[in-house]
């Protein structure tokens, strides 16, 4: 029996190696391409970065001479997760949404449950549980298939599951008020010129789900912004984990704590602009309806 699961370990990695091999020769291949391109445009340390500018030859600076480079590369971590993590949240969010306005009991019993949780538990914790538990569950299921090795997850990936999750607790909450605030007669007016009930929802409701829900959404995803500093607690080099290194190594808490705030409030004036600019350009398309 023990042989037979050895083979069947060793039949896995055989196939997954091929994968993997392929997966890192491609990763190198588009990394290889875009360094370049990305070290030009660098807001950060690039040839007309912030830090490349106003860093000198301090602590700040890019290189060897300062912690420039890795609190860079936490503000790019920070804002690919918020990035990543939206859509996952908003999915999930939207779905919820739908089934607790399902005539299905179930449907709507099992929504309630999930937002109820996931908005009653802090968001540490619920980061945790899928650090930590998400690895025991598929170290159990690869168990059963055979295979014995170890079983990782990343924390980028953990990160972004575990803070969509919370976001989607809260956007359901969102979008149900918006699929209230839209009439009935909306629904029936799609049906009455031949719509199915899927065309109704994308072209009749949709368009409107999203400019009543766009306010609330904005503020869920400043908080979203805010919750990426979690993952700092799971080792991911975020904005916070890369200056909190710097602070404890120069002992320039103030400092480095300070530019911490900075990138935090830079990334939200940026989303600032760009929801005012979504929400400018919807009020224009309703008035040209």
């Amino acid at each position: 029996m023990q042989g037979d699961v050895a083979v069947t370990a060793e039949s896995t990695d055989s196939i997954l190696a091929p994968l993997w091999a392929m997966f890192d020769a491609i990763s190198s291949a588009i990394w290889y391409v875009l360094h370049p391109i990305l070290a030009t445009i660098d807001p950060l340390c690039g040839p007309v970065g912030i830090f490349s500018l106003l860093g000198g030859n301090g602590q700040l600076s890019c290189g060897n001479a300062g912690w420039g480079d890795e609190i860079a590369f936490g503000f790019y971590v920070t804002a690919s997760l918020a990035l990543c993590t939206l859509p996952l949240g908003l999915v999930i969010g939207f779905f919820l949404a739908l089934a607790k306005q399902s005539s299905v009991g179930q449907l709507r019993t099992a929504a309630d449950i999930y937002t109820t949780l996931f908005r009653g538990l802090p968001e540490l914790l619920t980061l945790f549980i899928i650090y930590y538990g998400i690895p025991i569950a598929l170290q159990g299921l690869a168990a059963q298939l055979g295979y014995a090795g170890p079983v990782e997850v990343n924390g980028f990936v953990a990160g972004m599951i575990a803070i969509g999750i919370v976001f989607s607790s809260y956007c359901s909450e969102v979008l149900q008020s918006a699929f209230k605030a839209i009439p009935s007669g909306q629904y029936e007016g799609g049906y009455a010129i031949g719509l199915t009930r899927w065309q109704t929802m994308r072209l009749v409701v949709l368009p409107q789900l999203i400019r009543v829900a766009l306010p609330g959404l904005g503020n869920l995803w400043m908080i979203l912004l805010k919750d990426t500093a979690l993952v700092s607690a799971i080792g991911l080099p975020d904005i916070l984990r890369q200056t909190g290194i710097a602070a404890k190594v120069t002992k320039h808490a103030f400092t480095f704590f300070g530019v911490a705030c900075m990138l935090f409030l830079i990334l939200a004036i940026l989303s600032s602009f760009v929801f005012n600019w979504i929400e400018a350009k919807s009020r224009r398309a309703e008035v040209r309806r």
